[in-house]
């Protein structure tokens, strides 16, 4: 069984099911691992030290996949931002065909760059006023981010279940829901609540493809839907990362009256966090992920979770859903 829907037809794939863009982690391996097995896999631009090496990862995964394959791109300026410009056009030199962004509306620039070569864009955003402003620029997928998910969920905390048809009943372009999905039970719900296909990160982590060290990924199935930390929302820039010591320790000082960014700077630096997961110590710093921690227990290949969520979505329609109507 198969489910068609706009999303498959536009990214020309066979199952919709993408693997959102994640820092540290969106290589070569795991994005052609996910296209391999019939959904999406994307490679992270800004993992890539510099745009060349972006050019050299997309020919990497060209000769691990003769499937559809997209880049992330996210746009979040800062008083060191990367040469924007320079990552897109590499994308549209190497004539990728889809492009994962998120960030600052700013990243509208990069979309005007990309359209005119037929790029489809698909863009994550946490609150359906965010999404129609996206498909009033040009986007032409939204991926709306539930606050059940790892990364940036924003400020408005407002669950998949409502946020995703909340979205659907005004967005006119294709949806994914992303955020607390990770099995046949989630693709389904969130096809029922008006999406068109899912967005997963934390679970194809936990997979055998994923470029991350055992421990971590054996942390995400240890982890129940409890072991997540919200960080940064005295900040306003919320964060939802995995519970171990480090985020602990964040949670405690930003807890404290007088506290600033700077007081906890030195524990999630980004370096620590790379560090983390090529090493697997845990001790290091800081590891994205969702509260679906809770409903992983095995560490599959991409064919393997795929396959099985496929399959299962097959037996929950056909066999569960349809006894009950009468």
């Amino acid at each position: 069984m198969a489910f068609k829907t706009r999303v498959t037809e536009m990214l020309g794939i066979e199952h919709p099911i993408l693997q959102g863009g994640m820092q540290n982690v969106g290589f070569a391996e795991l994005a052609s691992a996910v296209s391999n097995a019939g959904g999406l896999g994307l490679i992270t631009a800004l993992t890539q030290p510099s745009p060349e090496d972006l050019a050299k990862e997309i020919e990497r995964c060209r000769s691990m996949t003769d499937k559809p394959f997209g880049v992330n791109l996210t746009y979040l300026p800062t008083l060191n931002a990367p040469d924007y410009d320079a990552y897109a056009q590499v994308i549209i030199d190497a004539g990728i065909k889809i492009v994962e962004t998120a960030g600052s509306p700013d990243v509208r620039k990069i979309w005007k760059m990309m359209k005119p070569h037929g790029i489809t864009i698909v863009h994550k955003c946490t609150s359906v006023r965010h999404a129609l402003s996206a498909e009033k620029h040009g986007c032409d997928i939204i991926s709306i981010d539930g606050f059940e998910c790892a990364g940036h969920p924003g400020e408005d905390d407002i669950p998949g279940l409502i946020l995703i048809p909340a979205a659907a009943d005004q967005v006119k372009i294709p949806l994914l829901a992303s955020g607390g999905i990770g099995d046949a039970r989630g693709f389904v719900a969130a096809l029922a609540l008006g999406a068109e296909g899912i967005n997963m990160g934390t679970r194809f982590c936990a997979t055998r493809e994923a470029p991350i060290h055992d421990n971590v990924k054996a942390r995400y199935v240890e982890n129940d839907e409890r072991g997540t930390n919200l960080i940064f929302r005295k900040f306003h820039n919320t964060a939802r990362v995995g519970k171990n010591d480090i985020s602990d320790e964040v949670v405690e000082i930003s807890a404290r009256p007088d506290a600033e960014f700077g007081d906890v700077a030195h524990l999630v630096a980004g370096a620590l966090g790379k560090e983390l997961l090529n090493t697997g110590d845990l001790s290091k710093g800081i590891f994205w992920a969702g509260m679906i921690q809770g409903l992983i227990h095995d560490i599959p290949t991409c064919q393997e979770l795929i396959d099985r969520i496929i399959s299962e979505s097959e037996e929950i329609v056909k066999g569960r859903l349809d006894a009950m109507v009468v």
